[in-house]
């Protein structure tokens, strides 16, 4: 059986109103599950089977078993969560790349996955790609009435209400939300406006402490904010979002302000440091990012604005 590839979410605005579903948007990497005659596997979006990579849910073919889906294809997302009940991404990178039979059966008690499945594609041997969503999302739910929550496999809630379900995606520092036509088909390997993520993203004014030069002059900003000692906290490097005009007014304003040493109370990550040429902690900027990595570093930060020099001190 051959793996088509997940079918993926448009970027947009929240859509208020009828005929739409709501899920949460979950921080971890995608995987198809493919249940056939020779059993299950697991494919990664680029289509390269990771089964080996999770032995945790190698259960998750007995249990589709027996409760008789033989020839099926779901779609979902494998997370690790936290103490929280938070996806981490940061830990999840630890099992990414891990394929040692006895390393991922370590990292599979240490930092056990679950995969959130949130869509079908072939159940018990018919395409049901055309069929909408809203039906596909009643054959699921069936079917983890039959496979019981046991294993380290859930099929997420689904909520009628955007704005709610935004907010709470807010409030617990979810990745963000994915509204979902309720007539909408499947359609593999297309992103689709029948689809539409929605990121949870704040904006924060950190101090430019240095800058990095790659492919260009200023690829990224090194910056970070004031501790309760005033010491300047590394809060990672800033290099989407910064337009030819914003790198011209950037390099010139911080040409004054080089120094020799880093600013940075703590040592930088040697890969941020390559490269480097430090400042005076002077300048601010407006930076938009996801959220913060438990070490304290921007997730996903894209440059917003150069504001005023040093006007708030560099806070989030």
């Amino acid at each position: 059986m051959s793996v088509p590839r997940p079918m993926l979410a448009s970027t947009g605005e929240l859509p208020i109103a009828a005929g739409w579903a709501y899920e949460l948007k979950w921080d971890g990497v995608r995987a198809m599950t493919v249940v056939g005659k020779t059993g299950m596997r697991l494919y990664a979006r680029s289509g390269a089977d990771v089964t080996k990579a999770y032995p945790e849910l190698a259960r998750l073919g007995p249990a589709l078993a027996e409760a008789g889906v033989t020839d099926a294809i779901l779609d979902g997302e494998i997370v690790v969560l936290d103490e929280a009940g938070h996806p981490s991404f940061m830990a999840l990178a630890e099992r990414i790349h891990v394929r040692d039979a006895h390393r991922t059966q370590q990292l599979a008690a240490s930092l056990p996955v679950n995969y959130m499945i949130f869509d079908v594609l072939r159940a018990n041997g018919t395409d049901v790609c055309p069929v909408p969503y809203a039906e596909r999302r009643e054959w699921l739910e069936s079917l983890a009435e039959r496979i019981g929550g046991g294993g380290r496999w859930v099929l997420p809630p689904v909520f009628p209400d955007g704005e709610a379900t935004l907010a709470v995606a807010r409030a617990e520092s979810m990745e963000g939300v994915v509204a979902k036509r309720l007539s909408s088909a499947y359609r593999p390997g297309l992103r689709s406006p029948d689809w539409i993520k929605v990121k949870c993203e704040q904006t924060g004014h950190y101090l430019v402490g240095g800058w990095r030069t790659g492919r260009r002059e200023l690829s990224a900003l090194l910056v970070g904010d004031l501790g309760p000692d005033g010491a300047l906290r590394y809060r990672g490097r800033v290099g989407g979002g910064i337009s030819a005009a914003a790198e011209r007014t950037l390099l010139a304003r911080l040409a004054a302000l080089r120094r020799a040493d880093s600013p940075f109370a703590e040592p930088i990550p040697r890969e941020d440091a390559r490269d480097a040429t430090y400042t005076a902690p002077v300048l601010e900027v407006e930076v938009r990012y996801g959220n913060m990595t438990p070490d304290g570093k921007l997730r996903f930060p894209r440059f917003v604005r150069l504001l005023t020099d040093g006007s708030a001190g560099g806070h989030a």
